[in-house]
């Protein structure tokens, strides 16, 4: 595969990414404005927001199998549109059955994007030889404060939701399907050292799970962290740290920008230090953070603790698909490694479900501060994985990349 190919297969990759964190951001950002719509109760809000990540865990599923028969490229540019649709749906219906089949597609959709996106993300980084994928979840980040700062302007314009969404379907959902048509197919040739198993449509095992299993737990973990501050950021600022409306804003903000800057240099350090080194310094900058949540004795305290997991938390599920990747590739070929991804996305949404029932059920029934140091000792078990993430071969940079890799810019 030339050069010039798997620069514009890296591009085009990095805008589905920078395209579903837009998607995504609209979604969850315009909760409130969705429950108005519908009419739905508080009571009854959980249930609509859990089925995305349940049903985004089912598309995830269903990927592992297809990818068996059909490139994960082919996966992507079918289900972006979906879920851009499906986002439109949700804006446009009057109806609550309307809304559950919108959330039923864009759950499904979201499933099955995440897990081919990051397919491609781990077969473009084999195939550069050094740590890139770093760089496709900073598009993402990107694309969330994108969409984000779209949801405040339809927010304070009062915009109805088809107002607000339409505009950026219009414009995204051309925009993917075009750049969907340079998407890197690297299984096409055969890796080093893999024989046939890497070639498309290869049969390789998938990695038995056990193998997998302290990669799940890091991945759950890692998302169980960032379900905390999204979710309960602004009212542990503004109820326990007593911050005002205004500033209880400011931590996502802050945990946002700081994850997109320790993804746009987190491949630097990848290739220098090497992915162990990388994800350790993260889980203990991520425990250190909700260490300074949990003590902070006012809210700008509090707000530097939310920034120190941004920079943390940020490097640390790049990697683990990474890794999983590896693990896989690096024993049955990128069939295998496909599979591998699949799995390991599902406990993505595993994290995502847990995370912020199981911090409001322990500030209820103990202390919220008390609450912040449960996802920080789940964090610090990545100290315990962390060997995981180092396969000696593929260690990228610094002298390790492998053999016969093609380098490109």
């Amino acid at each position: 595969m030339t050069d010039a190919r798997l620069r514009h297969g890296r591009v085009s990759l990095a805008l589905s990414f920078f395209v579903q964190g837009v998607t995504f951001a609209l979604l969850v950002t315009r909760i409130p404005a969705i429950q108005d719509r519908y009419g739905i109760s508080d009571g009854m809000l959980p249930l609509f927001l859990a089925a995305v990540p349940v049903l985004a865990g089912v598309g995830s599923v269903l990927s592992e199998k297809l990818v068996a028969r059909v490139w994960p490229g082919m996966l992507l540019r079918w289900s972006q549109p979906v879920v851009l649709l499906a986002l439109l749906g949700v804006g446009a219906g009057d109806e609550v059955w309307q809304l559950w089949l919108s959330l039923a597609m864009f759950g499904l959709g979201v499933g099955t994007l995440d897990a081919s996106m990051n397919m491609l993300g781990v077969s473009l980084q084999r195939a550069y030889g050094r740590s890139i994928i770093l760089g496709f979840h900073a598009a993402f980040s990107l694309g969330g404060i994108a969409g984000a700062s779209l949801a405040w302007v339809g927010a304070h314009w009062h915009l109805a939701l088809v107002v607000s969404y339409l505009p950026v379907v219009v414009v995204l959902l051309p925009a993917a399907l075009l750049g969907s048509r340079w998407y890197a197919d690297v299984r096409q040739e055969p890796e080093p050292g893999a024989g046939g198993a890497g070639e498309s449509g290869g049969g390789g095992t998938p990695v038995a799970f056990k193998f997998l299993l302290p990669l799940c737990l890091v991945m759950a973990f890692a998302y169980i962290g960032d379900s905390t501050v999204s979710n309960w950021s602004a009212k542990y600022l503004q109820d326990v740290l007593g911050g005002s409306e205004e500033l209880a804003t400011v931590p996502y903000n802050a945990y946002m920008v700081t994850t997109l800057l320790g993804r746009a240099v987190g491949d630097l350090g990848v290739r220098r230090f090497g992915p162990v080194a990388v994800v350790r310094c993260g889980a203990l900058l991520a425990g250190a953070g909700f260490a300074v949540v949990a003590v902070a004795p006012g809210a700008w305290v509090g707000i530097a603790g939310f920034t120190m997991l941004g920079l943390g938390l940020c490097v640390i599920v790049p990697q683990t698909f990474a890794a999983a990747g590896r693990l896989a590739s690096g024993e049955r070929g990128a069939a295998a490694s496909d599979a591998a991804v699949a799995r390991l996305n599902v406990f993505n949404y595993v994290g995502f479900l847990v995370g912020s029932p199981l911090v409001g059920a322990l500030g209820d029934a103990w202390s919220y501060r008390g609450a912040m140091l449960v996802p920080m000792v789940m964090v610090l078990v990545t100290l315990v994985y962390a060997r995981s993430f180092g396969v000696e071969p593929d260690r990228y940079g610094g002298g390790h990349e492998r053999p016969r890799a093609v380098d490109v810019g």
